[in-house]
Parts: C-alpha cells; sequence; structure tokens
C-alpha cells in the first residue's frame, strides 16, 4: 500500500493502453560467478550475471497509431537491445524507456495492475487499471473511461510486484483492432548460474563416489519470477557492454535471500548446443523470487571411478629463463606440503563450478574432504580436484651435489628427497620433479625409478611406511652450448 497527500478527482482523458504480462516468460541464463550474486547476505539487485528475457505481453490494440506502455521490468536493462515484437502486422514507431525513483517507483511497477486507490479517510476513491504513475495516477475503470487522480492517501494492490519503477512508452504504428500476443525480449543482469557438485566417497579401498550435479541460480534482478521456462547457457560468450540502471539506486532489500533445492532426481534437463556453447533447459516451469538462489539438477545422480594420490611437488614449474640458471641457491626450496588430490574422468560435459567432495565418517555423517572450484570440464578429460594438505605426510627437499664446469658447458646436481609418515598405515607419494636450471637435461641415476619423465618433469611413486620415513635420491645433468653460456 502506497501512502501519498490527501486526494480529489480531477476528470476523464484519453485513455492510454496498457501491456498486460501473459502467463509464463522463457528465461535464458548465462553463468556467472560473482560473490556477491551468490552471497546470501546480500541486499538489493546486483549489477552481476547476464541473462535474457522473452516475455509475452497481452496488448490491446486499437488500431492505427497508439501509445502503449509496459511496466514490470527487473532492475537493470540493456535498452539497446530491448524489442518488442507484434505477431502482426503492428509495428513499433519509436520506444522510450523512463525511470522513476522513491515512491513514484513503486508506483510505476503497478502500472498494468488492478488497483484500488484510497483516500485519507480510508474510503476507496477508485477502482480500476493503473495506465501511468508520475504527476498523478491515470487509470482506466470498468466502464472504459479513464481518469486522473493527483491526491490520495494510499494506493493498494493484490500480489507482489518488481520495485524498479521503468516504464516503456512504445508508439504503435499500422495496428489492426484487436488484441496481440506481442513477444518482449531484454537483456537483464542480477540472474546466474553456476555448478554446484558433490562427490561423496564410498568406504573401501577403491575409489568411488556417488556423484551429485547440480546448478545454483541466483536471482538478484530486483523482480520475481513465476512458473518460468529456465534455459540454462553454459560456456563465456564475449560481452563488452555493462548493463545499465534502470532506475536510481535502490533503498536495501528488507527480504532475506534463502535458498530454495529443488527434486534432483529428476533426469529430464535436455541438453543442446548454442554455437560453440552449451544449454541445459530445465523440466517443467521454475519459480525464482528475487533474493534467492535455487538449485535444480543438472544430470541424475551416479557413481563415479576415482583415483586418489598424494602430492609432493617441488618448487619450481620447469626451465623459464634464457640461460642456465648456475646459481646454487636458485629456488631451491624446502620443506613443503604433501596435497591429497583427487580425479577422475567426466562422465558428460561438466560446466564450470564447485566441487566438494565429502566422506561418510564413522559416526555416520558426511564431511568435508575439500572443495575446489572446477573448470569447464569437456566429456572423457580428467577432472583433477585439490583436496587439500594431508596431515599425516610431510616432504624435505636438499641439495646433496652441485657442480658446474662452465669450460665444459655443464651443471651437475644431485637432490635428496625425505618423506616422512605420522599415519599408522603406508602411504604411497607421487614425487613431481621439475629440473629447471636448463632446458636440455637427463637424468643420471635415481634411488627409484622414475613413473613417468617428459621433456621438463620426472615423476617417482614412493611408498612411505606407517610412523616412518624414506628418502629418494636422484640427479640430474645439464649441458649447453657456448652460444648459451651464461655470462661470468
Amino acid at each position: 500500500m502506497i501512502k501519498r497527500p490527501l486526494a480529489c478527482l480531477l476528470g476523464f482523458l484519453a485513455a492510454t493502453p496498457v501491456a498486460f504480462a501473459a502467463d509464463g516468460v522463457n528465461l535464458t541464463i548465462y553463468r556467472a560467478d560473482g560473490a556477491e550474486l551468490f552471497g546470501v547476505q546480500a541486499n538489493g539487485p546486483v549489477q552481476d550475471g547476464y541473462a535474457v528475457v522473452h516475455e509475452k505481453r497481452d496488448i490491446a490494440l486499437t488500431g492505427g497509431t497508439q501509445d502503449i506502455v509496459l511496466g514490470g521490468f527487473p532492475y537493470f536493462l540493456d535498452t539497446e537491445a530491448l524489442s518488442l515484437r507484434f505477431s502482426g502486422k503492428a509495428r513499433v514507431a519509436s520506444q522510450r524507456l523512463t525511470s522513476a525513483a522513491g515512491g513514484n517507483a513503486t508506483l510505476a511497477a503497478m502500472v498494468g495492475k488492478q488497483v484500488t486507490v484510497i483516500g485519507t479517510a480510508g474510503q476507496p476513491i477508485t477502482t480500476g487499471t493503473l495506465l501511468r504513475a508520475g504527476d498523478g495516477l491515470q487509470l482506466r475503470d470498468g466502464t472504459g473511461s479513464t481518469i486522473v487522480v493527483r491526491d490520495f492517501a494510499a494506493v493498494s494492490s493484490h500480489g507482489d510486484f518488481p520495485d524498479t519503477g521503468a516504464t516503456l512508452t512504445v508508439r504503435v504504428a499500422d495496428g489492426s483492432a484487436g488484441n496481440d500476443a506481442a513477444a518482449l525480449d531484454y537483456p537483464t543482469q542480477g540472474l546466474g548460474w553456476r555448478a554446484s557438485y558433490i562427490g561423496t566417497l564410498a568406504a573401501g579401498s577403491s575409489c568411488r563416489m556417488s556423484f551429485q550435479a547440480r546448478a545454483s541460480v541466483a536471482n538478484r534482478s530486483g523482480r520475481d519470477w513465476t512458473d518460468a521456462q529456465v534455459k540454462l547457457v553454459a560456456g563465456s560468450p564475449n560481452m563488452e557492454k555493462p548493463v545499465a540502471y534502470a532506475n536510481a539506486a535502490p533503498a536495501p532489500m528488507m527480504r532475506k535471500a534463502g535458498l530454495m533445492a529443488m527434486d534432483s532426481s529428476s533426469t529430464d534437463v535436455r541438453q543442446q548446443t548454442l554455437g560453440d556453447y552449451r544449454t541445459y533447459t530445465l523440466p517443467g516451469a521454475v519459480s525464482l523470487p528475487d533474493g534467492s538462489i535455487s538449485q535444480v539438477p543438472l544430470y541424475a545422480t551416479r557413481d563415479v571411478a576415482c583415483e586418489r594420490e598424494s602430492v609432493y611437488e617441488l618448487p619450481g614449474t620447469g626451465f623459464q629463463s634464457g640461460q642456465p640458471m648456475i646459481n646454487r641457491s636458485f629456488n631451491l626450496g624446502d620443506s613443503q606440503e604433501v596435497t591429497s588430490k583427487l580425479r577422475f574422468d567426466a562422465f558428460d560435459t561438466l560446466p564450470a563450478g564447485y566441487l566438494r567432495v565429502l566422506t561418510v565418517d564413522r559416526d555416520g555423517n558426511a564431511e568435508l574432504l575439500g572443495e575446489t572450484r572446477m573448470a569447464d570440464t569437456p566429456k572423457g578429460e580428467k577432472a583433477n580436484v585439490v583436496l587439500g594438505n594431508a596431515i599425516d605426510l610431510r616432504g624435505k627437499n636438499e641439495l646433496t651435489t652441485f657442480n658446474v664446469d662452465q669450460a665444459a658447458h655443464r651443471m651437475d646436481e644431485g637432490r635428496r628427497i625425505t618423506l616422512s609418515n605420522g599415519g599408522d598405515e603406508v602411504k604411497t607419494v607421487t614425487v613431481i620433479v621439475h629440473p629447471y636450471r636448463w632446458n636440455h637435461w637427463k637424468l643420471v641415476s635415481s634411488s627409484a625409478k622414475p613413473t613417468k619423465q617428459t621433456p621438463d618433469t620426472l615423476e617417482f611413486h614412493v611408498d612411505v611406511p606407517a610412523n616412518g620415513k624414506t628418502t629418494l635420491d636422484y640427479a640430474v645433468t645439464y649441458n649447453w652450448t657456448a652460444a648459451d653460456a651464461p655470462a661470468h
């Protein structure tokens, strides 16, 4: 109910037809990852995310040239991309988006609604469809007459409505008398989605997990979306232009963000390609209240094979300099954590999002082992997940030998890696080494045979006894030419 000063009835004017929203709306929502967009404490609309709204508006055409008014827009709009198309011969001659602020914004958001205007004594002044809100209220009553109310105490309307106050005035030409289900399309911000995965590891020595794939859809657009058909786009289209405000900065919303979980057992999500991207069309109608985060299924829950790995990786990621690095202390490193990792084959294309890996403890509760952000992972590719640092495992890296013979263009380096295990079970640790001093090297000796060797990587699998230690020794030789020789 909107309060204003004392009311008096002014008179009758020519009617301005209003476009009423038809049942249902189609939303194409693109992936987003903003912390504010998905934060449960955010107040008010958020200028993040991207969606395209496809609506049907039932418009009463009088024939010839006329002006119509459309309301009920979200807070952020790309006005240059807003499009209204008629099913018949009518065409848009011009259009103008008008914003309002404060009380006028709330009133303008009620355009097209059935309202009752109330006087200071609480008496109803008039009832009808609100056509315009600004310098007075313009309404059309049940007889088809149009009235303007300048002063009033309150306006009452049933149902929720978006509090943006933006209205679109469209001049229509060449129309025929009658109702037209016009198509309205426009981009907006405040809507976005990202993938949300949960992998629950099964008990036992083999690595298997129950894998749930859902989409988290955030709505901070300033408008409720009821019974919408929703299509989610996975991929990253290029977007250059920021979407503008539909009105002045809003006051903080009193409504707290909510979480709404939907049925994750559904398997009816329809996938299609869209250029170089992928779309997921959700089954049935979905309601997205403003200020909410909703979860909907992407794939049916399935059992997935996986691999667990403990990794100790020496500092450095391979040779990066323009000449051999003959400084003994360059990038030596020392003690370092042993990282717990998990990997599995993507059973289908997995859009970017967050994966939480759980395990069921002895008390029967599912507990968190780690959370990581996953990039877009095509079907059949490895998804690599960093769970965290292993509390019982440690590694230490020492330089045991180092000799440089610049005349012979040769450098010899020996290393010892000591791995310790404070747990009660034998652990296998994958040791990853990047010979970084020069791009031409060879392994001379090692206390364990490497399991993998590439131009910039050595990899060893080392068993570490329970409550014990083990060492790995290896030596490499670097050679270079006179042209590559470092300066003295």
